[in-house]
């Protein structure tokens, strides 16, 4: 038996899902914006307690390592790593742009999400950069992927590659809504999913039965870009 606790806080969602062997037992998040610290310590505990498990039950703790935000993803992380480095057991790091591709899927599966073909559609998970700017990966159906993760400059000719070679081109996340009036509008579809830690659950299962984890001491999140510190321009005097 494999109990994993997955933790994904990469945007303004807080969120911390329990699961055994690869499925869902419970789930805790908020988009309650920038407390995460404290929610997310308060959600791991729920979660345990509720399900009648301790810590010690855990056979391993998987995190959302990016692209997202630089402070989001340092408190996830930081947060895995305590937990694994205190309790021996091993941190699986999946990328946030996968996990919530996953997301969709269950959407879809759940029939919460109306794409006309989903056998040939193109999956495009956006999560925020700013400006008209977005971290991106494409997948098909089955999330496998069709790019690199990367930081993209949304113009009209974005993604041309995928857009219009065959089946939809669907966007999603915190980062979709403002390219939609920027991409084309033939071949483009926009639907509304959100970040949470239960598109880490399935990934996480498959790299734990395969040995793929992380080292505890020298893991960092996946940042793509550095962060940048900006000067205030309020006057303290």
């Amino acid at each position: 038996m494999s109990l994993i606790l997955s933790i994904e806080t990469g945007t303004s969602i807080c969120s911390a899902a329990l699961s055994r062997n690869g499925e869902l037992i419970a789930l805790r998040e908020s988009a309650g914006g920038q407390d995460h610290a404290r929610k997310l310590a308060m959600y791991i505990d729920e979660l345990l307690k509720i399900n009648e498990y301790s810590p010690d039950d855990l056979d391993a703790v998987a995190v959302g390592k990016g692209p997202g935000s630089y402070t989001g993803l340092r408190i996830g992380v930081s947060t895995a790593k305590g937990i694994c480095y205190a309790l021996g057991i091993p941190l699986i790091g999946i990328g946030s742009l996968e996990a919530l591709a996953n997301v969709a899927a269950e959407d879809y599966d759940a029939g919460i999400l109306d794409i006309d073909s989903w056998e040939t559609a193109k999956l495009c998970p956006m999560i925020d950069a700013r400006r008209m700017e977005v971290y991106a990966q494409v997948f098909d159906s089955s999330i496998n992927p069709l790019s690199e993760a990367d930081a993209h400059i949304i113009e009209p000719e974005s993604f041309a590659e995928f857009i219009g070679s065959g089946g939809e081109f669907v966007i999603f996340g915190n980062g979709a809504a403002k390219c939609v009036e920027t991409l084309p509008k033939e071949g483009v579809k926009f639907v509304d999913v959100t970040p949470s830690a239960r598109g880490i659950v399935k990934p996480a299962y498959e790299a734990f039965q395969a040995g793929r984890f992380e080292d505890v001491a020298y893991f960092e999140p996946f940042y793509l870009k550095d962060f940048v510190v900006t000067t205030s321009k309020k006057k303290l005097f």
